[in-house]
């Protein structure tokens, strides 16, 4: 039987910490003379509550998790914060349906970044701050998530990155708790700076910290309709941009760089391909906006290198409506939203390290066939790759796959055209935030969506944003049996 206690224990602390953050905003809007506070005090006061009694009823003595509370854990926290978190939308005077609100507080949560509400401009700053509050506890969670819980669980082949400092379930959470040290302080350090550089680039301050928080989350979340376009600022665009590229690097890594080890990121092969896939893709969506006569050259090299970057890495801010590019550019936009980030960071998608492994087992095949005798070994990072990671990893871009196509068949079930359904998917699954066409493309957002879609939109975040094992399993009749 599944001891459930400690799962309850610790998801009702979480819970608890979830609805002390929320008096930030409260005090924002009280401050500021708007009647939001009620509802962000009202909120914090019920989910407190809720919290504290999960807390009460479930105390143990040892704060340990196995494999299977580990797994039941990860989705009852990741859910149940998404559904306090949406209190607040639900009780403001924003209008929100229940539907809507946790829409809106999934997105945040997962990093996703696509929005049900209209009117950014004028809306209660207490809500502007929530929404990027979330994102930001969002990317820290992912952060701790990858590295401390996937590799112990062998997640899609994140056994890749177990250290030995926490290698045995019984070690998830003490594990989770020195990496949320470690981190901690990079992460804070890193959206200070990006928003000293935001508020020097001419940004306001509340929307720089704003920014500063959803833009190294890579969550994507705007305090305007507009998203960046609104400032109208080359400056913030490059800012941004770099605080792009820095969230989709390993936090392991930038750790590092902060205490003075530099050798270690850029030796890192699945940073090199990261890099190497943004300029490459960059170059060529900036080359054909100067060909087909869009744009000048500094324009092209920055509206393709911001929105571009916005995409792969699953931020989802937008410069520009590129659904008028044309089709090369939106076709190198779909694929990016599949690829992602580094593993490790706060980006979304399959991962750059899947696709690295992918591409070695496939060369090693390519190779037995030219030399049946021969012996070839599959590597990554100059390290072998076990049966047991190529396996994960080939699972998991089958279950990738499936999901995709699963949840673009619901959508189009809800009455959606092909293109939303189809980018709609996409974006869920990936957690990037906009999608293609008229409906949810970047000029677009997702509140006209049948509730249904919107529900579907949601699971599909959540499976994406947890790799797809961890709540599949969850499904698993063998997994309640032990």
């Amino acid at each position: 039987m599944l001891d459930l206690r400690p799962v309850f224990f610790i998801c009702g602390i979480l819970i608890a910490a979830l609805g002390g953050i929320m008096i930030i905003p409260a005090i924002v809007d009280a401050a500021s003379g708007e009647p939001e506070w009620k509802a962000f005090a009202l909120s914090a006061l019920l989910t407190v509550f809720v919290g504290g009694a999960f807390m009460l009823t479930s105390r143990i003595d040892s704060m340990s998790l196995n494999l299977r509370q580990a797994f039941l854990f990860t989705g009852l926290a990741w859910f149940s914060i998404a559904a306090f978190g949406s209190l607040p939308f639900a009780l403001s005077d924003l209008g929100l349906s229940p539907v809507d609100a946790f829409f809106e507080s999934m997105s945040g949560i997962t990093t996703t970044g696509s929005t049900v509400i209209s009117g950014l401009d004028k809306a209660p700053p207490g809500i502007l701050l929530w929404r990027s509050i979330m994102q930001w506890l969002g990317g820290i969670g992912v952060i701790v998530f990858a590295l401390a819980f996937l590799p112990i669980l062998k997640v899609g082949g994140m056994q890749l990155f177990k250290t030995e400092a926490f290698d045995t379930p019984e070690k998830v959470l003490p594990g989770a708790a020195q990496i949320a040290l470690s981190i901690g302080g990079a992460y804070v350090l890193l959206t200070s700076i990006v928003m000293f550089a935001l508020t020097l680039a001419g940004m306001p301050a509340f929307d720089a910290l704003n920014h500063a928080m959803t833009s190294i989350a890579t969550g994507g979340y705007s305090t305007k309709d507009a998203s960046i376009g609104y400032f109208d600022s080359m400056g913030i665009d490059w800012i941004l941009t770099a605080a792009m590229i820095i969230g989709s690097l390993p936090f392991i890594l930038l750790v590092g760089i902060l205490s003075g080890r530099l050798r270690p990121l850029f030796r890192d092969s699945q940073v090199r391909w990261f890099l190497s896939i943004v300029v490459l893709a960059v170059a060529s969506v900036a080359v054909w906006l100067v060909l087909v006569g869009k744009m000048s050259y500094a324009e092209a090299a920055t509206k393709a290198s911001f929105n571009v970057i916005s995409m792969m890495t699953g931020t989802g801010y937008t410069t520009a409506n590129f659904n008028e590019w044309g089709g090369m550019p939106l076709v190198v936009i779909l694929t990016l939203m599949f690829v992602g980030g580094c593993a490790g960071s706060t980006t979304c998608g399959i991962k750059v390290f899947r696709f690295q492994v992918a591409y070695a087992i496939a060369r090693i095949q390519i190779s037995r066939l030219l030399q049946p005798h021969g012996v070839f070994i599959a590597t990554y990072n100059r390290r072998p790759i076990t049966d047991e990671v190529a396996g994960s990893v080939m699972g998991f871009f089958f279950l990738f796959v499936a999901s995709f196509a699963v949840l673009a068949a619901i959508l189009g079930l809800t009455g959606l055209d092909f293109i939303t359904a189809i980018s709609g998917a996409a974006t869920a699954i990936a957690n990037v935030g906009p999608g293609l066409g008229q409906v949810i493309g970047p000029e677009g957002n997702f509140s006209s969506l049948p509730d249904a879609a919107k529900l579907a939109l949601s699971g599909g975040m959540l499976l994406g944003r947890l790799e797809l094992y961890t709540i599949l399993i969850l499904f698993a009749p063998g997994f309640w049996r032990g």
